[in-house]
């Protein structure tokens, strides 16, 4: 084969190779969506709206899905120091699956001043596919606790999935065994061949110590009868 044949042939092998990885990759579509918040806080009502952006990164047998805020949510009369504040959210699930995935994150890293909007840091959970199938991914509730009081944020727009991931359940539908003798009411476990030949080896040989224990009893009789 001739050197610009040869080139080309590599060139095209590559290609379909490249193209086989992307297709074996699972597909993801991710929206930045605008959640319209009314958080219920201890001093009222507030309302907020943020662009959320839901990611999911393959990791092990699940997903690592992470929410983030582009703006911030609700406000707070008095400053909150580093630390003060601690968020969680809740995603809704959709399509092959249902529930909610719960996401956490860590509290302020810097000092919050009063009546300044909260900046929510980015929150992550486990999502582990139960069905095979499209799961989208929904911004849901947000719970902001701070200085003892908690603030519950409800979006009212019925916001669009933020994300949406084509998954495979890991191992299958796995069902249990009938036959489990932990559940069987009460009966006896069956027995094999093997347990079988055991448990008449055992009454065979009991017979035997019986019957010889019967004829020294009665050669014993008999010569005490004799005496």
């Amino acid at each position: 084969m001739s050197y610009p044949k040869r080139t080309a042939a590599l060139a095209s092998a590559a290609a379909l190779a490249g193209s086989a990885v992307l297709l074996s990759a699972p597909a993801a579509h991710a929206d930045v969506v605008d959640v319209n918040y009314r958080c219920q806080t201890p001093i009222g009502v507030k309302s907020a709206v943020s662009p959320i952006d839901i990611e999911g990164v393959k990791s092990g047998s699940g997903y690592k899905i992470t929410m983030s805020w582009q703006k911030g949510v609700s406000s707070s009369p008095v400053e909150l120091g580093k630390g003060a504040m601690t968020p969680s959210a809740s995603i809704r699930l959709g399509g092959a699956d249902s529930g909610t995935l719960p996401v956490s994150g860590p509290p302020n890293s810097a000092a919050i001043p009063a009546n300044t909007s909260i900046k929510i840091s980015d929150l992550t959970g486990t999502y582990t596919p139960k069905k095979t199938g499209k799961v989208t991914f929904t911004p849901s509730t947000l719970i902001i606790k701070a200085l003892g009081t908690t603030t519950t944020c409800t979006p009212t727009n019925s916001p669009k999935p933020g994300l949406t991931l084509d998954v495979t359940a890991a191992g299958g539908s796995s069902s249990s065994s009938s036959g489990d003798s932990s559940s069987s009411g009460g009966q006896l476990p069956q027995t094999g061949p093997e347990d079988n030949a055991i448990a008449l080896g055992t009454l065979g040989g009991t017979v035997l110590l019986a019957g010889a224990a019967g004829t020294l009893w009665l050669t014993r009789r008999g010569q005490l009868s004799r005496r």
